[in-house]
């Protein structure tokens, strides 16, 4: 059975081994029939040795598997300038495919595998029917520092039984990454490791979906879009040190690409993210992000909630409840829940989300000395 494979990867120009390696496999194959992830050493920034590691664990496994080398695709995660410990993993590969299971504590046992300094694994999956047949969708990533947009230190593998033309399903995984791994941020920090691969076996018997525009290609889109923001902000979440999702909402824009760029530019301020763990209800850094994210709009329909509480509406600032506000930001901190944050800029049909996390002490202790 051939796997129809679609990935995205960093932006990063400083692009690790394995990221160049599947970059060049799928320039020139649209299947796959394996990943392998290594977590601990990043294989970035290691020149031709590190290249001809990623090259010798993707041989190798191929040969146990008795699979084409070009069927394998390499994850790494880990610290930048350190190569695989590749007489260890290779060592290792024979006892990995024994316990190879299609279980759900399989699929944990996986996604427990792949973190580092994630305080939680991160795996979801859900079922519907797409065009009256059952299809599901599930995937597992590792992500917790170095993030931002742009593909953000992040790894995901994303699978589903649907059958979609190779076409289509690299458009799909497209879209899906700019609604969801595209729109989170932790730190400002684009990784040279960033890699989504996405699979699709198409054993489910499902009809082909070979058109973008039609219902169950529609149907398969919200089943992806929801699978990548449910582990995007699950990497959000956990971000070093932080004690709360942030969701940034916004709502009012001309199109989705310039509400996603507002969104983004409050996610990341690290104005913002600092005020939320200060349980500071800052609004004025809120609308300085909105303002200075390359889109233009009126300022005097600018419209700003905290929760449900409103703090601007139409660019006019509004008389607040300070300490129910900064109640509500410490109630997120204390239970690690979710901090909303609602923008509108107008009246226009365009809306997006992105989610980052709370800046805290513990984000430089944990980055301070990573290495030693």
């Amino acid at each position: 059975m051939q796997l129809l494979q679609a990935s995205t990867f960093t932006t990063n120009i400083v692009a690790a081994a394995p990221v160049i390696y599947c970059k060049h496999l799928l320039e020139n194959s649209s299947t796959a029939r394996a990943v392998l992830i290594n977590a601990g050493q990043a294989n970035a920034a290691t020149g031709d040795a590190g290249y001809q590691d990623t090259i010798d664990c993707a041989n190798a496994l191929a040969e146990l598997l008795d699979l084409r080398s070009d069927s394998v695709l390499i994850e790494s995660t880990g610290v930048i300038g350190q190569r695989i410990k590749k007489e260890a993993l290779l060592k290792a590969l024979p006892k990995l495919i024994g316990s190879l299971s299609s279980t759900v504590e399989g699929a944990d046992s996986a996604a427990i595998a792949i973190t580092t300094t994630d305080l939680v694994s991160k795996s979801i999956a859900i079922e519907a029917e797409v065009g009256g047949e059952t299809i599901r969708v599930g995937g597992m990533a590792k992500g917790s520092g170095m993030i931002h947009p742009n593909m953000a230190t992040m790894l995901g593998v994303i699978t589903t039984d649907a059958l979609v033309a190779s076409d289509v399903w690299r458009e799909m995984v497209r879209i899906s990454v700019n609604r969801s791994f595209n729109q989170i941020t932790v730190d400002g920090d684009t990784s040279t490791n960033d890699t989504i691969i996405a699979l699709a076996s198409g054993v489910s018997g499902s009809k082909k979906i070979s058109s973008l525009s039609n219902h169950e290609s529609h149907q398969l889109q919200a089943c992806l879009d929801a699978v990548m923001q449910g582990l995007a902000k699950s990497v959000a979440w956990d971000g070093e040190g932080a004690t709360c999702l942030i969701e940034v909402s916004v709502t009012g824009a001309n199109d989705e690409t310039k509400a996603a760029k507002i969104a983004r530019s409050v996610a990341s301020s690290s104005l913002v993210k600092a005020a939320v763990y200060g349980r500071d209800p800052n609004w004025g850094r809120i609308a300085c992000a909105a303002g200075y994210a390359g889109v233009e709009f009126n300022p005097n329909e600018l419209q700003i909630l905290l929760g449900n509480i409103q703090l601007m509406n139409k660019g006019q600032p509004l008389p607040f409840d300070r300490t129910a506000a900064s109640e509500y930001l410490r109630q997120a901190g204390q239970t690690h829940g979710t901090v909303e944050m609602h923008i509108s800029i107008g009246d226009g049909d365009g809306s997006s989300k992105a989610w980052g996390c709370d800046l805290s002490y513990d984000y430089v202790k944990i980055n301070a000395e990573y290495t030693t």
